[in-house]
């Protein structure tokens, strides 16, 4: 069975930086790209970020290039978000999501549960 179990979330004042972890189980890790996902409260769902499944070949969108990180350690089954100089408008749900294919773009096939990001003062 896969598992995606996000971790990291909290509450940040404006500025500040969190790291978003995704544990992944119940497939070969290395196999596949991976997606960060959010939701900001009353929102639609917006692909924040996609990594291949070597983790040489990122994508951002654009409201977030320079600030957020992706990457991902194929020994310890585990997808990071590195997030610097958060804005309130960050603020959402993150969701840890498995691509079908070696690369993200190839779609989404399983999500995590997500982890809240609160950027407030």
């Amino acid at each position: 069975e896969v598992q995606l179990v996000e971790s990291g979330g909290g509450l940040v004042q404006p500025g500040g930086s969190l790291r978003l972890s995704c544990v992944a189980s119940g497939f070969t890790f290395s196999s596949n790209g991976m997606s960060w996902v959010r939701q900001a409260p009353g929102k639609g769902l917006e692909w924040v970020s996609g990594i291949d499944n070597g983790g040489s070949i990122t994508s951002y969108v654009d409201s977030v290039k320079g600030r957020f990180t992706i990457s991902r350690d194929n020994a310890k089954n585990t997808l990071y978000l590195q997030m610097n100089s958060l804005k309130p408008e960050d603020t959402a749900v993150y969701y840890c999501s498995k691509a079908p294919g070696t690369g993200w773009a190839y779609g989404i096939d399983y999500w995590g549960k997500g982890t809240l990001v609160t950027v407030s003062s």
